[in-house]
Order: C-alpha cells, then structure tokens, then sequence
C-alpha cells in the first residue's frame, strides 16, 4: 500500500512563494532588494512610543475578538473623516490581524465552495489561494497597460460583463491597485457596482494603499459609491499607512449583516489581535492631516526617483497613480519571460525586481511575462544604488 500524500489537495499546488525565492536570490547575490514591497524605514515616533506605553501598562492579554473598543472607534472616525464614511463601530468594524487575514474572513464568510469570485488581473497573490481554500473558482479579468487611448491602466468592459454569471459571488476589488498602481475612478465603480447589483454579488474592496495616490488621481472609497454601499466590505491595514507591516493589524468595514459573516470566520482564525499594537493604531489612526500629506509627498518622491532611473536605463516604466510599485516592460531584452528576466537581473545586475507573471492565472499568464514589478518603498540610498547599477549594466542587455 503506498503511503498517503502529506499535502492536502487545498495546499498541494502553492508552493514557496516568489518572494521568498526572490528575497534568498539577493540576499545570496547581495543584490539591492526591490523586490518585496515593506519598507525599510520605520513608522510615525508617537506611534511606536504608544505601542510601548500599552505595554508598559499592562495591555497585553487578548483584545474583545471585534477588536479594542477605542480603535474600533478610531476606524471609525478615520473613515468619516477621510471619505465621509459614516460607520458604526459597534456594528460595521471587525479587527484583524492583518489585511491578509481579513481577505481570508472575507472569502470564508461570503463564499461556498462552488461559487465564482470575480477579481482582476494581475492580483495579490492570497486571493487566488484564498479562493482556492474555500472551494470556489476564481474568474480573472486582465488589466491592459496603458495605449494610445488609454492613459492608466484599463479593463475591457465587455470582458467583465463576461465574468460575471450566476455562480458569481463575490468581485474582489484593489484599489489602489497592487502591482499596477491603478486607481479606479467613481465611474468604473460605478459600473461595477451596477454589475454586482444585477447579479446579487458582494464586493471585497482591498483598499490598503488608500494613502499612497498621487496627485491628480484620487482614492474613491467604493463602500461610499451608492450602488456598492450595501454590498462592499472594506479591507484596510496599518502596514501600508504607517509602514509597519511587522505589527500585523488590519479591520474590516461593512454593513453589519455582512460584518456578522466576517466575524464569524475571523473568531476561528485568529480570534484576536495584538492589543499593544491596536492601542497603538487607535493612535495612528487619528494623527493630524499633516501626517498624510506628508506620506504622500514622500512616496510621491521615492516614485519618481525609481520612475525617473528606470527609463534611464532603458526600461518602459510605467507611472503609477497609487501603492509603491512600479510595472516596468521587459519585452524588449530577449528573455524567454519575465522569471528568467528577474533572475538574470538579480545574479548579474544586482537587483531584485519579482516576476509578476506569478500574479496571473494559466490562461493569461502570457500578458505578465512582458513585465517586471519594482517597490519603491525603500531609503532614497537603496533607490540611488539600484538605479546606479541599473544605468551600468541593463542597457547592454537590450536586443
């Protein structure tokens, strides 16, 4: 009798992740990390210095499983504040522990197994799993670089209209969007949101780049756009507004029906979060607009710094309207895709760019392959050093 497999067939087919496999490459190499996208700078001083008062005194056993009361609060006037988003913490906010989580609550509350999750291409690499581990089948739709009659990123209407179907469930929604740095306008949600009223869906609206958008586009929260409200569960995070990704803390907010189903999932994934930390965000959270203007002046920075070197060097780089990454086009250096393009530039360039190839499913896997995907989330020294290495050795590989 031959032995059982050790996977389950949910795990079976996701192996180690391309940032890990990345990440080891430039470590080994000592390539300058462009790769995975935290920051190597740390958060906001009276933030981290709350962190340690809540531990000093004495915040340190488990959180209500909704989350502490006074972050709850403080999400709650953040949202009003920024969007004119009217929540009640009491009913609408579960605390979690990191985006990352909340997107797995999301996808265990509201999918069966057999359902359809519509999202697009390329994607954060845990919805594709995430669907996968409820049973459910993900519908891709691509988004197509910018043309001669577009001028941002762009999805084919006709394509998303396709998608959708009466398995259709749920339309996962990240914007800004990550890696493509697109921000989807009032009028694309609402289209979408017409979309998912026509055939019953809920929205999952990834917004943890809400933050980082660059002047003239603008961050529409979708929970605020009539024909969504009822439907949308907004997912946000500490990592990306504060850069402290290490600290784990995300929420969720949505109509309390469907916060019930989240909180349902969530009190048996990580039942709570870091209470210190919470405390902490309650603190970041209701920081002074000066905070954020200047957070956005920073990024705005750092993206043409990047965007700037990498077409010196030779490299179609495509401006992004929000998040920290850069899409740049590879198709003209003759690799077989962009993996290998990747690779050779980590061990012989020295820098770490990830191929988002891996960001696609099989049947559009070919329209990442032309692309390299880039952070610039790092010191203006890391950037300064990538590019110089970039200007020195990339233009001799183009064919």
């Amino acid at each position: 009798m031959s032995p059982r497999p050790v996977l389950a067939q949910r795990v079976s087919r996701f192996g180690t992740t391309v940032f890990s496999e990345f990440s080891a490459l430039a470590l080994k190499h000592q390539a300058v990390n462009l790769g995975q996208g935290f920051p190597d700078f740390d958060g906001p001083d009276a933030v981290k210095d709350a962190a340690w008062k809540a531990i000093q005194g004495g915040v340190n056993q488990y959180a209500p499983g909704v989350g502490a009361k006074d972050l709850r609060n403080a999400i709650a006037e953040h949202a009003q504040r920024f969007y004119g988003h009217a929540v009640d913490p009491d009913t609408m906010v579960t605390v979690t522990s990191g985006a990352t989580e909340a997107i797995l609550d999301v996808i265990l509350g509201l999918v069966d197994p057999g359902d359809e999750v519509v999202a697009f291409e390329p994607f954060y690499d845990s919805y594709d799993a995430n669907i996968a581990f409820v049973g459910a089948t993900p519908r891709f739709v691509p988004l197509r670089p910018p043309d001669a009659e577009h001028t941002t990123w762009w999805f084919d209407r006709d394509e998303v209209r396709a998608a959708f179907g009466p398995k259709t469930r749920l339309l996962i929604l990240n914007s800004p969007h990550n890696p493509t740095g697109k921000v989807f306008t009032r009028e694309e949600l609402e289209f979408l949101g017409n979309l998912c009223a026509e055939h019953d869906v809920k929205v999952l609206a990834d917004e943890v780049y809400e933050h980082i958008v660059f002047a003239p586009a603008k961050h529409i929260r979708a929970a605020t756009v009539p024909v969504l409200a009822d439907r949308t569960v907004t997912v946000s995070s500490a990592g990306k507004s504060f850069s402290l990704t290490g600290w784990k803390v995300g929420w969720i907010i949505a109509p309390p029906p469907l916060r019930d189903a989240v909180q349902r999932a969530h009190q048996f994934v990580t039942f709570a979060t870091a209470s210190p930390f919470q405390a902490a965000m309650a603190v970041a959270l209701r920081l002074p607009d000066s905070y954020f203007q200047e957070l956005t002046a920073l990024y705005t920075s750092k993206r043409e710094r990047l965007l700037t070197g990498l077409r010196e060097a030779g490299l179609q780089a495509f401006s992004p309207e929000g998040s920290y990454f850069i899409l740049a086009d590879i198709a003209g250096y003759g690799f077989a895709d962009d993996v290998a393009f990747c690779r050779h530039l980590v061990t012989e360039v020295g820098v770490a760019g990830i191929p988002p190839s891996v960001f696609y499913g099989p049947e559009h896997r070919h329209l990442g392959q032309r692309f390299a995907r880039f952070a610039f989330c790092k010191t203006e020294g890391v950037l300064d050093e990538a590019v110089r290495r970039l200007r020195e050795k990339l233009p001799a590989l183009k064919r």
